[in-house]
């Protein structure tokens, strides 16, 4: 059976995966033109580091303020840095956080404000910098989804006072896990490489896992072997009423924090080399379809705002109602077309974050999870098929 992935991932090529080393992150602050970037093995891990780093910084401060839809790691990475989850309700119809409840919510205990570039659009990062200021706390970006996405014409992560970025499959450049963190000030870079040094240590049994799945990855990431690895996992999952376990958010608690290997460094940095192409073709995609997708009545689909230059995994659209999104997710998640969901619920509805999240009133963000689905940018995906989607999208807008 054909599989499309939920996402657009670059294929690694067998050739990536010969023997050898390499600095990835000296190579990936080339390529994305930041300051120098430091590695981690996981976009989480990174944000952990940079949260440890923040705390030494201002030890007196115990919270961080999240969009209340995010990554449920984000947090898991707070809770394991000892510090304390502050939901902020959505804008309307919007992925970004409300500036007023915001604004609202800052204080003088606020270690931390997160800004999130969510499906590669990009977060209000000045409206949360502002809010920052006036009560002394941090902004860290939230850039896992967004690797080279520009704003203000320059790569997210610099506006705020760190920025992290991921590596896992199906967000581009993948090293089979694996994160980036930069920031604008040598000061802060100099407290992340510290913070590194105390918490992050060599495990070769997990980068001996990771190195399987990275090969795993290169010979099984096809249109023609997806069903095996993905889409029958996914079917499972839906057949026994756990759309948690079939987006695969259901993460433990566990953090790994270790070094990267210099093999796998190495494969990340050849694939790295057609980035700039797979981008290109990705962006040149995502604009045809997004207006088509336009064309449809009563549903959102999110572009770039003005000066932002984002990145396309995938498109993620608001459907009018929660029915509508229903509908329409019952003729495609399974039809091995990309289609899927982003985060299931608003954060405090995990039952794994129950302990970590206290329970809160966010009537957006539990809307937002209610009505928004993702289609795959994936340039496997034809023409037809893209149409086939957009036909049961607007009859199911209609209804």
């Amino acid at each position: 059976m054909r599989e499309l992935p939920p996402t657009a991932g670059l294929p690694h090529h067998l050739i990536d995966l010969r023997p050898g080393g390499a600095d990835f992150a000296a190579q990936a602050a080339a390529w994305l033109g930041t300051p120098d970037l430091q590695l981690e093995c996981s976009g989480t891990a990174a944000l952990v580091v940079a949260l440890h780093a923040m705390r030494k910084l201002k030890p007196e401060r115990r919270e961080v303020i999240v969009p209340a839809w995010t990554c449920p790691l984000v947090a898991l990475a707070i809770h394991r840095a000892g510090l304390v989850t502050r939901l902020c309700d959505l804008a309307p119809d919007h992925y970004d956080m409300d500036a007023a409840q915001l604004a609202a919510l800052g204080g003088d205990n606020t270690l931390a404000i997160v800004p999130t570039h969510m499906a590669g659009r990009l977060a209000d990062v000045h409206a949360a910098q502002a809010i920052a200021r006036r009560v002394g706390a941090f902004v860290i970006e939230d850039a896992a989804q967004a690797t080279g996405a520009r704003q203000d014409g320059q790569s997210v992560g610099l506006i705020g006072d760190a920025g992290f970025f991921s590596l896992a499959i199906g967000k581009g450049l993948t090293l089979y896990e694996g994160g980036l963190l930069t920031a604008r000030e040598p000061a802060m870079r100099e407290a992340l490489a510290a913070s590194h040094r105390d918490i992050v240590k060599a495990d070769p049994r997990m980068d001996r896992q990771r190195a399987l799945e990275l090969i795993g990855y290169t010979l099984m990431y096809r249109p023609s072997l997806l069903s095996l690895v993905y889409g029958k996992p996914l079917r499972k999952a839906l057949a026994a009423n756990d759309p948690v376990a079939a987006v695969g958010d259901d993460f433990g608690p566990d953090i790994p924090m270790h070094t990267v290997s210099r093999w796998r460094q190495a494969v990340g940095t050849r694939a790295m080399a057609r980035m700039p192409d797979f981008m290109r073709a990705s962006g040149q995609q995502a604009r045809r379809r997004l207006q088509q997708l336009g064309r449809i009545p009563g549903i959102v689909a999110f572009d770039d705002g003005a000066g932002d230059e984002g990145t396309w995994p995938f498109l993620l659209l608001l459907m009018p109602s929660q029915t509508a999104r229903d509908s329409a997710l019952k003729e495609l998640w399974t039809a091995g077309l990309g289609v899927s969901r982003l985060f299931i619920h608003a954060l405090p509805d995990y039952g794994y974050l129950r302990d970590i999240v206290a329970p809160t009133e966010l009537p957006r963000a539990r809307d937002f999870a209610a009505r928004s689905l993702t289609i795959s940018n994936s340039l496997w995906m034809r023409e037809d098929e893209f149409a086939r989607i957009c036909a049961v999208i607007e009859r199911a807008a209609a209804v």
